[in-house]
């Protein structure tokens, strides 16, 4: 399994494990759990932990790997465009948010704080328009739903639908057209169809 994160968190509510494509395997603990539980429990999961290191390597996806002089240079195109659009994106439907700020993050590409504060990843500039832009919906959605329950999912959904999904009458019949393929099979074909695209993309 290679090395192994051990961390501990007072808002967990029982110990789990994930294992992140370059941050390797990460076990959480809560506050008043020892260690030790951390550990039985990461061997008890162990053959499900290879499994899953497994597909990821075989569905590795594409690096964005940039050197120091990319990054800053992709600092300032993201500092130039993330916030202008993150603001068009909040004033189309109706969001509120605090401070924006761009940032090199190795472990997501964005985030919302119960105040209201939104971070973006500085290497969304990498990836596709329509992928940037479900990024910073999904944060917006989360101005109003600070989890990604029910209520979280049908918000951004509608809002993807909206956005990506257009609409014409051909033949006296509506004729639906999307510039991916969309995931047929779930509640959320939209939203979800463009959370798996985006995980073809690793931040390293």
């Amino acid at each position: 399994m290679g090395d192994v994160l051990l961390r501990k968190s007072k808002r967990a509510g029982r110990v789990s494990v994930r294992v992140h494509p370059s941050r390797g395997v990460v076990v959480t603990v809560p506050y008043a759990v020892p260690y030790e539980a951390g550990v039985r429990f990461l061997m008890s999961k162990k053959q499900w932990v290879l499994s899953v290191m497994a597909r990821q390597k075989a569905s590795s996806g594409v690096p964005l790997e940039s050197g120091p002089a990319r990054i800053e240079a992709l600092r300032v195109e993201a500092k130039r465009y993330l916030p202008e659009r993150l603001a068009c994106l909040a004033s189309r439907y109706g969001f509120v948010y605090g401070r924006v700020a761009v940032k090199n993050n190795r472990t997501n590409w964005g985030s919302c704080s119960t105040r209201g504060n939104i971070n973006l990843n500085l290497r969304l500039m990498l990836v596709p328009w329509h992928l940037r832009d479900y990024v910073m919906l999904h944060e917006l959605c989360h101005l109003r739903h600070h989890n990604h329950g029910p209520a979280f999912h049908s918000l951004l959904e509608r809002l993807c639908a909206d956005y990506f999904v257009t609409s014409a009458v051909t033949d006296g019949k509506t004729v639906w057209t999307c510039a991916f393929p969309l995931a047929s099979r779930s509640e959320y074909p939209v939203s979800r169809a463009l959370e798996r695209e985006l995980r073809t993309y690793r931040i390293v």
